[in-house]
């Protein structure tokens, strides 16, 4: 089965119907899965420790041409944690912490533990290969080491794991193609 994978959105319009076009002309039978941070809390994470109580329409840059474009299950990311919090709504607790397809887990990855250079520290995860984004870097892991890649040209994964850091919809307009039957991924950019 065919999935694409996308995620930090940010409640960015142009480059998430840039991205959905972009997988529809590219894998029109692939099932889309979001990795969280869909909407951009406007409250930045160090107040957010001292607010409570807002509205969502204070907390969160909201728009409905935005919300229709979120028709994919997602996992939920920081920005709709944050948003949780500072409003005291329980909005986007459907959104499950993480997901597994076939042979992966999905996670937005801010659970992770990161390094100065923002390298993930993946060893807690078990699955044979994490799909994440958080960082809005695209990049594949194995051993804790960056794999090189080339937009558009699929990467068999042996069996193994690995780590596979989507990228950014909003600014880089990037998400990933994952095949289960093949066991490749596919780095990709929309124009």
């Amino acid at each position: 089965m065919q999935y694409a994978i996308l995620g930090d959105l940010h409640s960015n319009v142009s480059d998430t119907k840039a991205v959905l076009a972009d997988i529809h002309a590219n894998a029109e039978n692939a099932a889309i899965i979001g990795l969280g941070d869909l909407y951009e809390c406007k409250i930045g994470k160090k107040k957010a420790k001292d607010i409570f109580g807002l509205t969502l329409d204070e907390a969160a840059v909201l728009s409905d041409e935005f919300t229709q474009l979120l028709q994919f299950p997602s996992v939920r990311g920081n920005q709709e944690e944050r948003i949780m919090k500072v409003t005291g709504l329980n909005t986007f607790l459907t959104l499950p912490e993480s997901l597994e397809i076939e042979g992966a887990e999905i996670i937005h990855g801010h659970q992770f533990k990161w390094s100065t250079d923002w390298k993930p520290f993946l060893e807690q995860i078990e699955a044979p290969i994490v799909f994440f984004g958080h960082s809005h870097d695209a990049a594949l892991y194995r051993k804790g080491e960056k794999k090189e890649f080339q937009y558009g040209q699929p990467i068999h994964l042996k069996k193994k794991k690995y780590g596979v850091n989507v990228g950014s919809v909003i600014e880089n307009r990037e998400w990933c193609l994952y095949d289960s039957d093949a066991r490749t991924v596919t780095f990709m950019k929309a124009q």
